[in-house]
C-alpha cells in the first residue's frame, strides 16, 4: 500500500546540512531508511524558512533552499520523482521512487510580490502554499500573532492566483481570522496538511469542529499532526492512541473521505530549532510511537486495530491527497 505524508521540513533539513555543513546525499544517508522500514512511498517536502533566517532573510534562505532542493534531485533522481503534476504520481510509483511534492510553509519571501507565486509554480515545482508559518506577514496572519488581524487585500489575492495557477491552499499555521477570510474566498479544496482537533487538544493551532466541517464542505482534507503539543495537554495521552482519536473525532465529524496523514515529523533537526519543540525535558517532538517516518506505518495498523477496513486505511494513507490534488492542480 502506498503511504503518503502530507508535510515535512525536509527541504530545509536538506538545506541545513547541504548549505551550512558541506554535505551531500543527505535525504539517502539521513532520511531514506526510515522512509522504506515506514513504507512511506511520498509526502510533501516543504520550503521552511528556519530560524534564524526568518527574521533576517527569508528571501535569500528561500533561494538557497531551492538550490540545494535541485541539488538533491539530482543526486538522489534514482529514490525520488519531483512531481508536478497528478501523472507523475503514477510514473513515481512504476519506477518505485518516492513521490515528492514541493511546498511552502509559510510565504513571507513572498512579500506583496504576487508574481513570485508563478515563479515558485513555474521554476521550483511548488504545489502547496502556506500563508504564514508563526509569523504575521505582507499576506497574511499565524495563530501566534494578533488574532484581529486577518488576510490582508494582497493575501486574499493571493488566494485567488494560487487557485489559478494550480496550488493547494493550506491554512495549517493561520490565525482563526486568517482561516475564515481564506474560507471565503475559497475556490475549491482547502487543506490543513498538519492540524488536530481543538475539540481534545485546545491549542489554536489546532481546529475548531466548525473549521474542519467548512474545509470538509469545500472537497479538501486534514492531515494528522503527531506532534505533542498538538495531540494533548496530558503526557500520558501523547501517544499513537492519543493522535488516533483525534482521527476518530474528526472522522465523526468530516468523513473519513477527508482525512489524511500530516505527521511533522521533526526529529532529524537539531540546534535552536529543535529546542521550539522540546518540552518538559522530552527530547523526541513527535508522539510516542509515532516519532518519525520510520514509524509511519503504525497509524495505519492502529485505524485497522479499531476495526477500519482497507479501502478506509487506503483514503487516509495517499488517496484523499491524491484527490484534492487531481482536482486542484493544473
Amino acid at each position: 500500500m502506498l503511504l503518503f505524508d502530507g508535510h515535512g521540513d525536509i527541504w530545509t533539513d536538506i538545506t541545513v546540512e547541504r548549505a551550512d555543513k558541506g554535505k551531500k546525499n543527505v535525504f539517502r544517508e539521513r532520511h531514506y531508511p526510515k522512509f522504506l522500514k515506514g513504507g512511506v512511498t511520498g509526502g510533501v517536502f516543504v520550503i521552511w524558512i528556519d530560524p534564524p533566517y526568518d527574521e533576517t532573510d527569508t528571501k535569500g534562505r528561500s533561494l538557497q533552499i531551492v538550490k540545494c532542493i535541485n541539488e538533491e534531485l539530482e543526486e538522489s533522481k534514482d529514490i525520488m520523482l519531483n512531481v508536478r503534476n497528478y501523472e507523475d504520481f503514477a510514473k513515481a510509483e512504476e519506477s518505485g521512487r518516492l513521490a515528492i511534492v514541493t511546498g511552502m510553509e509559510g510565504a513571507s519571501q513572498i512579500g506583496d510580490d504576487l508574481d513570485l507565486l508563478n515563479f515558485y509554480h513555474d521554476e521550483v515545482g511548488v504545489r502547496d502554499i502556506m500563508l504564514t508559518w508563526n509569523e504575521m506577514n505582507p499576506l497574511a496572519t499565524s495563530w501566534t500573532q494578533d488574532p484581529e488581524r486577518g488576510l490582508t487585500e494582497v493575501g486574499k489575492k493571493a488566494v485567488r492566483r494560487m487557485y489559478d495557477l494550480g496550488i493547494n491552499i493550506d491554512v495549517s499555521h493561520l490565525n482563526d481570522k486568517s482561516f475564515w477570510d481564506v474560507m471565503r474566498a475559497a475556490q475549491g479544496p482547502v487543506i490543513a496538511s498538519h492540524s488536530n482537533a481543538r475539540a481534545l487538544c485546545p491549542l489554536t493551532r489546532n481546529l475548531s469542529d466548525e473549521m474542519i466541517k467548512e474545509i470538509a464542505k469545500t472537497g479538501g482534507l486534514i492531515g494528522m499532526n503527531s506532534i505533542r503539543q498538538l495531540v494533548s495537554e496530558d503526557k500520558s495521552k501523547q501517544t499513537l492512541d492519543g493522535v488516533l482519536d483525534h482521527f476518530e473525532h474528526m472522522v465523526n465529524i468530516a468523513g473519513i473521505e477527508h482525512i489524511g496523514l500530516g505527521f511533522d515529523f521533526d526529529d532529524y533537526l537539531d540546534g535552536d530549532t529543535l529546542e521550539a519543540f522540546i518540552f518538559d525535558g522530552i527530547e523526541s517532538p513527535s508522539v510516542t510511537d509515532l516519532a518519525n517516518e520510520s514509524e509511519a506505518c503504525n497509524f495505519l495498523k492502529g485505524m485497522k486495530a479499531r476495526g477500519y477496513s482497507d479501502s478506509d486505511i487506503e483514503l487516509v494513507a495517499y488517496k484523499n491527497f491524491y484527490r484534492v490534488f487531481k482536482e486542484v492542480w493544473k
